[in-house]
């Protein structure tokens, strides 16, 4: 059988295969979030896609702007994935001085090593007394 190539796709299914969501269910539940848009309108997961779409995809606080290159509602490999869609440079830019900028202003922070002692939590309990007075 030779099917005839795809014209429309699923939101869902798309972002699903593309691999900007681990699985179909959580895509929907992004999309039904208001984190995917289209011209700056939240869309359906039903919502058909087709080639030369532009989307805004919020995902884990970074912002991608992508142009819909291929149709597939099959999840194929990481390369493959990536030829389904093209981000626009300026999107790549702001997203890289964001995840920079994030970056210098956590240099001066280092997590503790281990969990604090039971003096360390007393000292930490008393500076907390002192805002109560």
């Amino acid at each position: 059988m030779n099917k005839d190539p795809l014209t429309e796709v699923r939101a869902d299914i798309w972002l699903w295969a593309a691999r900007f969501f681990k699985t179909r269910s959580l895509a929907k539940q992004m999309l039904i979030g208001g984190k995917v848009q289209i011209g700056g309108q939240a869309i359906k997961p039903s919502r058909m896609l087709r080639s030369g779409d532009i989307l805004q995809v919020n995902r884990a606080n970074e912002l991608y702007e992508i142009s819909v290159l291929v149709l597939s509602e099959q999840r194929g490999p990481a390369a493959v994935a990536q030829t389904l869609y093209s981000e626009s440079e300026a999107s790549r830019m702001k997203r890289e001085s964001e995840r920079e900028m994030k970056r210098l202003a956590n240099a001066g922070y280092r997590a503790p090593l281990t969990k604090p002692d039971k003096r360390a939590r007393r000292l930490i309990q008393a500076l907390g007394d002192i805002d109560a007075l």
